[in-house]
């Protein structure tokens, strides 16, 4: 426990990464690329699937909730925009949370060729895969912000998105660490991520407002550790405000802790994962 929790330790962990990110980043950059274009290669629509696919999933859901369930929020203090922005501001970090989560998953089993190189840095792997997750979700982010100047001056805390982003990508590539390594000894992870991704749609307040809750049920969002990026997605792209200052502060710390810990397990198991594969 002292070795998990200590500071120095952690601290010596993260100046590894950071310094692994700065030597290896013309190969993640690489690697990314491939990840994003190679797998559409030879069909009709090419890389551009890439983008097709959130932005299909995107219209799905805001054509089902405002077309036929009719939800109707916005224009008070309170509920400032209308459903459709609320909707898409918890969804679009969530389908890049599970697109990172799947990746990492699947990243070491799918070059285990590259695994078992011993002179190939490994610790690449789950970097490029939360990178090749992220792009479609900035993206989509893209698609959003020109929804809310098409609607009037989207709010100031639009500044504040790049340190949502940093927040969202640190939990992520932490969570890849951490799924890559249990892949290696549960080969159902990735199926399992598939199952939580449905229902994490439902089990977040990405489709619905908390109040909307049953009172004995709305601990179960607070006890859901994404629910607190959600919220920092929210208050930036939706309320214009802190509406969940806590969320802040939960998510930083989840994801520094993601981060630092997942890529000492990732380090710990290092030598023995080309034995697994």
């Amino acid at each position: 426990m002292i070795s998990v929790i200590g500071v120095r330790a952690n601290w010596l962990a993260l100046r590894e990464l950071a310094s692994n990110l700065a030597r290896y980043r013309a190969l993640i950059k690489e690697m990314t690329r491939r990840d994003l274009f190679e797998p559409y290669a030879g069909q009709m629509f090419g890389a551009a699937w890439t983008f097709l696919h959130p932005l299909a999933l995107m219209g799905v859901y805001v054509f089902v909730f405002n077309t036929v369930f009719k939800v109707k929020i916005g224009g008070t203090v309170d509920l400032p925009r209308d459903y459709t922005t609320y909707l898409l501001s918890g969804l679009i970090p969530w389908l890049g949370i599970v697109a990172g989560m799947s990746k990492g998953a699947s990243v070491l089993l799918q070059h285990a060729n590259l695994v078992k190189q011993v002179v190939f840095p490994i610790e690449v792997l789950p970097v490029k895969s939360t990178f090749a997750a992220f792009m479609p979700q900035a993206f989509s982010l893209g698609v959003l912000m020109l929804y809310q100047f098409a609607h009037g001056l989207p709010p100031a805390t639009y500044l504040l998105l790049p340190l949502a982003v940093v927040i969202q990508f640190a939990l992520m590539l932490g969570v890849a660490f951490v799924l890559s390594i249990v892949s290696c000894y549960i080969r159902d992870m990735k199926d399992l991520v598939q199952v939580m991704a449905v229902a994490g749609i439902y089990l977040l307040p990405v489709c619905y407002l908390p109040a909307w809750v049953p009172q004995l049920f709305q601990p179960l969002l607070y006890a859901n550790p994404f629910s607190y990026i959600i919220w920092v997605y929210q208050d930036t792209l939706y309320f214009g405000r802190f509406e969940h200052p806590y969320a802040w502060g939960v998510s930083s710390v989840m994801a520094l802790l993601s981060l630092v810990l997942g890529y000492r397990l990732f380090r710990s198991q290092k030598p023995h994962i080309a034995g697994l594969l």
